[in-house]
Parts: C-alpha cells; structure tokens; sequence
C-alpha cells in the first residue's frame, strides 16, 4: 500500500506545524488507498549539512545522515508542512532536504503551508527545490491564513474549504505517488545491479 509521511517542517519552539500535521493525519487516515505517517524533524536533530560527499553519491558517513536516510526513503510520497519565514520555507526543512537526493527521486509530493498570506512564497520555493529532487509536485496545495485558521495566531482552527482542500491534495498526491510506482521500481533493480 502508498506509504505517505507527513513531514512537520519546523523545530521550533511553540510552532504551529505541529497541529496542522496532526489535523492533516487525522483527515488522512480516514482514507483507506494509503497509509500516513507524522516525521518530526525534531526527532532527527540534524546540524547543518555536515556529509563531505554530495547526497548525490549516497556515500553517507554519519550516523544522523543514515537515520535520516532510512527514514525518508520508505515512503512512496511527501506531505510537507511548512512556515513562512521571510518569504521562504523554513531552514530546517531546507537543510533536512538538502541531506538526501535518491531518497526523494521518483516520489510525489503535496504542500501544507501557514502564514500571514498562507504560507504561499514558502510552497513556491520548495516547488522549484523539488524539481531538482526528482520529486513530482501536485498542483493543489492547503495555504493556511494565520488571521483566518488561528484563532490569535496560535490555536488552529481550518475552515471546511481547507478541510475539503486537503482531500483534494491527498486524492492527487496518492495517485501520483502510485502513477510513480514503476519509475521507483526502476530505480531499486538499477540500484541492486550496480
């Protein structure tokens, strides 16, 4: 079955990406064509990017790279969640991706985003990030107003359009990520036989 993980892209104290993440699992798993599962990035305290090789060669050396690795390579998509921070997505996202490349080849991925315009520039950046990873981009994405789904800034409360929003990503997220299935398959035979 499509394996999805929902990546919370932010470590920081008091963040909000921590309940979006939750609602978009919640609404996820009451689908039954794929399965859904929360990655932390404060579970993987990765510094900035300390490997000497490219992540292009997967000659990993450290031990934070290895997990990581591990991790991200057993989905079959990405849900992505991510702040704005001054019209970007956030540096730890940023350098979590940049530690890997062959992990995210092949996969698709869907955009979660929050911030005073919805998080909208932070999606825009990593869409140009995941074409250079070989990761399919889908069109929908949820863009989440800080004055309009927090209630003070803090306490999320979606409006219905984002709850039916979110289905419409995930319904185009789990079809690519199955529709990239054999391209994945592909890569795996070319690397055992190499």
């Amino acid at each position: 079955m499509t394996h999805i993980g929902i990546i919370i892209g932010s470590t920081r104290p008091g963040r909000n990406g921590e309940q979006v993440a939750r609602w978009v699992q919640q609404q996820a798993e009451q689908r039954d064509d794929a399965t859904f599962e929360l990655v932390d990035l404060k579970d993987f305290p990765l510094p900035h990017l300390d490997e000497p090789m490219p992540p292009m060669l997967g000659q990993y050396q450290h031990d934070h790279t290895k997990e990581w690795s591990a991790k991200i390579a057993g989905f079959d998509g990405y849900i992505m969640v991510t702040p704005e921070y001054n019209h970007s997505t956030s540096g730890a996202l940023k350098n979590a991706i940049d530690y890997l490349f062959a992990e995210w080849n092949n996969k698709a991925v869907g955009f979660v985003s929050y911030g005073s315009v919805g998080g909208a520039r932070a999606v825009e950046h990593l869409r140009l990030i995941a074409g250079e990873l070989k990761l399919a981009d889908v069109r929908t994405s949820v863009s989440l107003s800080m004055f309009h789904d927090f209630e003070g800034f803090t306490t999320f409360t979606p409006t219905d359009f984002q709850a039916a929003n979110l289905t419409t990503m995930i319904d185009e997220l789990v079809d690519w990520s199955q529709a990239l299935a054999p391209l994945r398959e592909r890569q795996l035979a070319s690397q055992q036989a190499s």
